[in-house]
């Protein structure tokens, strides 16, 4: 088992909204798996999109996670404060003849089905004002997911050259996320399955820049009767930070850890640590691939 001085985490939520039952399966997992490997569990608010994230959120989300008693280790780590490193990444890939200028929009990318066809690789005629993408090969890069098992993706036919840089100037999730993930030195990934797509991207960009690949580990998504996933988008109900012993229990049940029922009365600290002390990452529910849209807002149509 990983000594303390292995193992890092971390959870890194988006504040556009305070935490939901989604986004505290998340929360929780990862935090699990970091405290049951004896390791540290690090917080990152992935602040990069100023218009969608209104000025409490951020607050909102640490005084939940306080509140539930997900303790994270150091200071948090706040992603505007490191568009310098990002820029640095992006030279970096554009000295290696890896990055061109694309005006294409979302709504052209879904017309070619979905995966980019690199078009503006070789176009004459100078493209100003759009974004920029990573060119990929066709190699299929695989990772050993440590709940989904073994995942393949060859990026140039399933996905195709991606943005790093958007339209609006905004550094896309896909470059920011990995160079991060290195500085902080991450070694385990735990995160929803709606990223499991975006692994293979982050992979390819980790190794153009010569950095370590973390390991990872793709929960299931809770969704809404809908079946879509449950998200500030979908009008998802904050959690309630004044009732957290019954709400982590019912995630320990979601997360397939069969949470004894006398736990749902117990205290928070009572329920986290027979958590920590029962974590089995193997108990939790498998699925079966899911795509995504590969196209990260290359346009904010």
């Amino acid at each position: 088992m990983p000594s303390e001085a292995d193992y890092i985490g971390r959870f890194a939520p988006s504040p556009s909204g305070p935490l939901h039952f989604g986004s505290l399966v998340a929360a929780l997992a990862s935090f699990l798996d970091a405290r049951s490997h004896h390791g540290q569990w690090l917080l990152r608010m992935e602040d990069l999109d100023p218009a969608r994230e209104p000025p409490e959120a951020a607050g909102q989300i640490l005084r939940s996670l306080d509140a539930f008693g997900l303790h994270w280790d150091g200071e948090v780590l706040y992603q505007s404060t490191r568009l310098e490193a990002y820029r640095e990444a992006l030279h970096q890939l554009q000295a290696q003849g890896l990055i061109y200028a694309c005006d294409c929009s979302r709504q052209d990318v879904q017309g070619m089905g979905g995966v980019y066809d690199g078009r503006c690789r070789h176009r004459s005629d100078p493209v100003t004002g759009g974004a920029l993408r990573v060119q990929v090969t066709d190699e299929t890069l695989h990772f050993d997911d440590l709940i989904q098992g073994l995942q393949a993706q060859q990026l140039g036919k399933e996905c195709g050259d991606f943005v790093v840089l958007r339209k609006d100037g905004l550094f896309a999730y896909q470059i920011a996320v990995v160079v991060d993930d290195a500085w902080q030195h991450i070694t385990h990934v735990v995160r929803g399955s709606d990223l499991l797509d975006s692994t293979a991207r982050q992979i390819y960009l980790q190794q153009r820049l010569g950095y370590a690949t973390p390991r990872y580990a793709h929960i299931p998504v809770a969704v809404n009767a809908e079946g879509q996933k449950l998200s500030k988008q979908h009008f998802a109900r904050a959690i309630d930070d004044a009732h957290p012993a019954p709400q982590l229990w019912q995630v320990l049940q979601f997360l397939g850890q069969a949470p004894d029922p006398a736990l749902a009365n117990a205290s928070t600290d009572d329920i986290l640590h027979w958590a920590i002390q029962h974590w089995d990452i193997q108990a939790v529910p498998k699925l079966a691939n899911i795509r995504h849209d590969c196209d990260d807002a290359a346009s904010p149509d």
